[in-house]
């Protein structure tokens, strides 16, 4: 039976249903992703915002700025400090969210491409080539993000978060970091020499690894939007799902203990220092060597943290198997579970190169170590340096898209589950109504906006709906009525 709530607006003593998913372990995902972006080969030097706003012509030119809605439910923007950034339409289940975040590449791609002729034939020579970065860090030492984006149920606290859920973020990284060339050698992770705080509301005066401002964008009694900063942009498909996926089922058994007010067992991995111990399973390629102080003062492993994680949610699962499946559309908690196993047993038994087909940091380490092997260990860092931008760049980069063809990275979607994603937003959450809705607009010619909690026609009149609910995909009379004035 649903909670009820107090409301204001329903008469003395009359109270309100919460919505069906309130009470279970339904969720809504997001990936934001912020691109670098580049030019090499020009005839004259062309800065990095010239870059972007070449890039973004196309996007000023049919929505008069650069913050614009897709047909797909997407969002995409022109961030603070020249970065693209493109925002995942809001999905149920990890899958979906994959493959609107390969859609996102294809929309940079193709800005990118238009924007490389644009600067040619405006004279910067055949030779200028756009480079769109999907890492997190670029060679003058400036830093962006790729956050990720949970609903989460509201009875569920910041201090909760802060200590139960970040020890999981910061040593899930030994399988979802991206890996990254720096001055003292390869690290796991693209962000952990970036982020300044654990926990914070601030998004660009500091780094947190987990941001507090409160903007659910659903209903603020039922919901909050956890905004995670710690995580790396992955290239590789099996890591975006991945740090989705496993996320999610630590939210599941956090959000269960709160609702039934006893702990969940996660608090005793609260960690002394979260910066510390970020930076230290950074450092740690052997994943197996950092020990991090807790704040009972014991210390412990990145893979014992994992799997205390682990056995915590494998008793949790015992017996609420159905209702974890039912949260994901496509898929289920064990084949998480058991994908989550698998790669701890793996990387605690030392068989990272096992692991390269699907952690980005692993993949880099085992091109980079035959390199190294075949020339003798002279390979500069400038060349290493290279390479790693190389891996990342989604338009003219070939190394990653090279380990694809040969089969060396794990593909969970295809180029068409992509190009489907790039047209179509997913059709069980409010994206499909923002979808319908930017395209029946462009179709007609009329001027519109959004957000993500609303729909408005400006011309040829005005007119504003308002989809609070991220669960819902079915048109109401007012929405109907809006896509009739079209």
């Amino acid at each position: 039976m649903p909670q009820l709530r107090d409301s204001g607006n329903s008469g003395p003593g009359a109270s309100v249903p919460f919505s069906p998913q309130f009470e279970g372990f339904a969720r809504i995902f997001g990936v934001e992703t912020e691109y670098g972006v580049s030019v090499t080969g020009a005839t004259r030097p062309i800065e990095a915002g010239q870059v972007a706003m070449t890039m973004f012509r196309p996007i000023v030119s049919r929505s008069r700025s650069t913050n614009t809605y897709l047909s797909n439910g997407s969002r995409l923007y022109l961030d603070v400090g020249s970065h693209p950034e493109y925002a995942t339409a809001e999905a149920r289940d990890p899958l979906d969210a994959l493959a609107q975040d390969l859609a996102g590449e294809l929309v940079m791609r193709r800005l990118a491409v238009q924007a490389q002729e644009r600067l040619r034939d405006a004279g910067s020579g055949e030779g200028a080539r756009v480079h769109v970065f999907k890492n997190n860090a670029d060679s003058a030492g400036h830093s962006f993000g790729c956050h990720e984006n949970y609903l989460v149920r509201r009875f569920v606290s910041l201090e909760q978060v802060e200590h139960e859920l970040l020890p999981f973020l910061i040593t899930r990284q030994l399988y979802t970091g991206a890996g990254r060339v720096t001055d003292e050698g390869f690290e796991i992770t693209q962000r952990a020499d970036y982020l300044d705080e654990a926990v914070s509301s601030a998004t660009t005066r500091s780094r947190p690894m987990v941001n507090t401002r409160d903007e659910p964008h659903a209903d603020p009694e039922e919901f909050r939007r956890l905004h995670v900063i710690i995580g790396d942009s992955n290239r590789s498909q099996w890591a975006t799902w991945m740090k989705l996926a496993v996320t999610h089922l630590v939210l599941c058994a956090i959000e269960d203990a709160a609702r039934q007010g006893r702990p969940s067992g996660f608090e005793s991995f609260a960690l002394a220092d979260a910066g510390d111990a970020n930076r230290a399973v950074s450092r740690d390629l052997t994943c197996r060597t950092a020990r991090l102080r807790l704040a009972d003062g014991r210390e412990l492993g990145a893979l014992d943290i994992q799997r205390g994680y682990l056995h915590i949610i494998e008793r949790f699962m015992a017996d609420r198997r159905e209702p974890m499946n039912d949260a994901l559309p496509h898929d289920t908690a064990e084949h998480i579970l058991d994908e989550w196993r698998h790669v701890l047993d793996l990387l605690e038994s030392g068989q990272r190169a096992s692991l390269a087909d699907r952690i980005d940091w692993a993949a880099k380490l085992r091109l980079f170590d035959a390199l190294q092997a075949r020339h003798a260990g002279k390979i500069p860092q400038s060349k290493l340096e290279q390479l790693d931008m190389d891996y990342h760049d989604i338009v003219n980069g070939t190394l990653y898209d090279s380990l694809l063809r040969r089969g060396a990275m794990t593909r969970l979607l295809g180029d068409d589950d992509a190009r489907q994603a790039l047209s179509e937003p997913p059709d069980d959450t409010r994206a499909a109504l923002r979808g319908r809705f930017v395209a029946a607009a462009l179709a007609a010619g009329a001027q519109f906006s959004c957000d993500w909690t609303r729909l408005t026609l400006t011309s040829p009149e005005h007119r504003e709906v308002v989809i609070l609910d991220p669960f819902a995909n079915d048109p109401a009379p007012e929405y109907r009525q809006l896509l009739s004035a079209l």
